[in-house]
């Protein structure tokens, strides 16, 4: 079955790095658009960015400039580079598939302090 399994997250003062990673298990993520996601306390799920097939990305309009998202097709990797942080980028943060479902993994606690 397929599984991701994130980490990197931790906690961070404001203006700080964090670099997440995905690894992949039961399917290779080269052959789907893939997208982080993140999950704020008392928020639905919503899109951070994704990388598509082709691997051109594509980040929404609050993490643009500041986000972004890489692949590693040997080591079948994702990764999201998040800089200068900000304390609405507090969330536990996600990889999956853009446009399929599968069994979400843990996530990974990104907490950014002021």
């Amino acid at each position: 079955q397929v599984q991701f399994v994130e980490s990197g997250g931790g906690l961070v003062q404001a203006g700080g790095s964090l670099r997440l990673s995905c690894a992949a298990y039961g399917t290779i993520i080269s052959n789907y658009a893939m997208a982080w996601y993140r999950q704020a306390p008392g928020k639905e799920r919503e899109l951070v960015g994704q990388i598509t097939r082709d691997g051109s990305t594509y980040y929404e309009d609050f993490v643009k400039g500041r986000f972004s998202i890489s692949r590693d097709s040997v080591k079948n990797t994702m990764s999201l580079q998040m800089n200068d942080l900000k304390p609405e980028d507090t969330a536990v943060y996600y990889c999956h598939f853009r446009w399929a479902t599968v069994e979400w993994g843990q996530g990974t606690q990104v907490t950014v302090s002021a």
